[in-house]
């Protein structure tokens, strides 16, 4: 079992994400990330859909994915020639002799700093997932009072015109 990426253009319509989220779980598949915003077109929406499965399965999931009406265009994304990239924001409790520490784990990762308050410092990293999980492992240190983590979002590195 593999991990895939669908890339998922549908009609921006109430509803659709609910009838996505449930063609999955009726057939017992399961999403290890879904990321939903609008896109290049008007009315429009795209989905990245993250699964976990053997080639044969992904085939059913597009297939399906295919017979509801709001889905416009489905893209299975290839590892080797797509860009992935997740998002997290980090608040984290620090004390005065912390914060040149936790500077320093931001500065190494590119973490921006959002939000800076006497008692916690909030960061945003943005790249791929071993990136943020490894910037999640170092502030393991630290008092997390919140980490908000977006799915995987993706788009290919070329297309033919």
């Amino acid at each position: 079992m593999s991990q895939h990426t669908l890339s998922v253009l549908v009609n921006n319509h109430p509803g659709l994400l609910s009838k996505v989220s449930g063609l999955f779980s009726r057939r017992s598949f399961n999403i290890d990330s879904l990321a939903v915003g609008i896109c290049e077109i008007p009315d429009c929406s795209r989905m990245t859909i993250v699964v976990n499965g053997d080639e044969a399965m992904v085939d059913q999931v597009i297939k399906q994915l295919d017979k509801l009406i709001d889905v416009i265009e489905i893209e299975h994304l290839p590892v080797q020639n797509s860009v992935f990239r997740e998002m997290v924001l980090a608040k984290v409790a620090v004390e005065a002799n912390q914060r040149t520490e936790l500077l320093q784990i931001a500065e190494i990762f590119r973490a921006k700093i959002v939000d800076v308050s006497l008692h916690h410092i909030t960061l945003e990293l943005t790249g791929q997932a071993d990136k943020i999980s490894g910037f999640l492992n170092l502030l393991e240190d630290f008092k997390i009072l919140r980490i908000v983590r977006t799915g995987t979002i993706a788009v290919p590195r070329f297309e033919e015109i």
